[in-house]
């Protein structure tokens, strides 16, 4: 009998094939494994503390913190994802990294602060703010916070978050197409339209980084857990911008004959709150630089020409008050030098400032659920 001169070759070369096929079609039966799935598999909360804060950070390595995209991963890091006492009130903080506490210890920052303030008076504070400027993060955040059932959400915002040509590009919505396009279906928002995530960037090979990036965020939660360090506090950083030799009198291409109304976003916080009647909103006009230096006159800040914004203000006045949304502009409450980095960080002083009015409000809001109790 004639025998095969290669079996050993053959079997090996079967057996590749097998492994090739099986690795193939993981790669896009991973299609249809919901994030919700692998982002809520996590050591957060359980083998180590949950952070204070959203994941974000730009070097990992020193931060023991990184930036992701899975909404569900970022939620399960957070102390929001332990067992909350439902005798507690809930109060949620949304925002840009203002208030997630850029330069700020997380008791540094306002949720850390207010919940020093009540800390014997059944409340507690979650700071769900995130560094990205955009009002359509702050309604992507609010819908899936919305689980949590809060109480209260005091939602600050600013100019540069609502300019509707900016939306889309926010790292985080762009990375996260098929939820925004839920939201903007189910929230009704016009003037978003995004495409559809490309299928092969649902397959396994796809989401590698993502992959990568969730399990990193586990290995991190031993370093924060052991240290409380969750961003870099350098020793020096270059100050936020109080001169401006060459104004800028243009606001995202916008000049000052043109109606700034018809290039903003408000609309979203109308259909966000109409959206969650159950839950009590108060919005803020955040605290901004208001610069002292060359060409003021002209431009508060790095973001904003004088124009735009005072127009700003006029609109969001008038915008809350046919709406019924019970609105506070603190604008100009934080001193010029009372920020760091950036025309909407606060140094550890001005924090102290904007908490105090906002322990007011919680304060008020407190009163008026217990007269509203009786």
């Amino acid at each position: 009998m004639k025998t095969d001169p290669y079996p050993n070759n053959m079997n090996y070369l079967t057996i590749i094939i097998k492994l090739v096929f099986v690795l193939v079609l993981i790669n896009f039966l991973w299609i249809f494994v919901p994030d919700h799935f692998i982002g809520g598999i996590s050591i957060y909360n359980s083998i180590v503390s949950g952070r204070e804060r959203l994941p974000f950070g730009e070097i990992p390595e020193s931060s023991y913190n990184l930036s992701l995209f899975n909404i569900d991963a970022m939620f399960s890091s957070h102390k929001i994802s332990a067992s909350l006492d439902d005798d507690n009130l809930l109060i949620f903080l949304i925002g840009d990294s203002s208030i997630w506490g850029f330069l700020q210890k997380p008791e540094e920052t306002l949720a850390g602060l207010l919940n020093e303030k009540f800390d014997q008076k059944n409340i507690q504070v979650m700071n769900l703010g995130y560094p990205s400027i955009s009002i359509l993060k702050d309604a992507f955040l609010i819908d899936y916070a919305m689980r949590f059932d809060p109480d209260l959400i005091i939602w600050f915002t600013t100019l540069e978050a609502l300019p509707t040509d900016n939306q889309l590009s926010i790292p985080i919505n762009a990375n996260n197409p098929g939820r925004i396009n839920a939201l903007i279906n189910q929230y009704d928002l016009d003037g978003f339209v995004i495409q559809p995530q490309p299928i092969s960037e649902r397959t396994f090979w796809g989401q590698r980084r993502n992959l990568f990036d969730l399990i990193r965020l586990q290995i991190f939660g031993f370093l924060w857990d052991a240290t409380g360090i969750d961003q870099e506090y350098p020793d020096n950083y270059r100050q936020a911008l109080r001169d401006f030799p060459n104004p800028t009198l243009e606001f995202h291409g916008l000049k000052e004959s043109q109606d700034l109304a018809d290039h903003i976003s408000l609309d979203v916080i109308n259909k966000v709150i109409n959206h969650n009647p159950n839950t009590d909103f108060v919005l803020i006009n955040e605290p901004i630089l208001i610069s002292s230096g060359e060409n003021s006159h002209l431009q508060y800040n790095f973001y904003y020409p004088k124009w735009a914004y005072d127009s700003y203000r006029e609109i969001i006045n008038n915008f809350t008050e046919i709406n019924g949304i019970k609105y506070y502009d603190f604008w100009d409450i934080v001193p010029e030098n009372e920020f760091t980095n950036s025309a909407i960080h606060l140094t550890a002083n001005g924090e102290i400032i904007l908490a105090e009015k906002i322990s007011l409000i919680i304060t008020q809001y407190i009163g008026d659920l217990n007269q509203n109790a009786k």
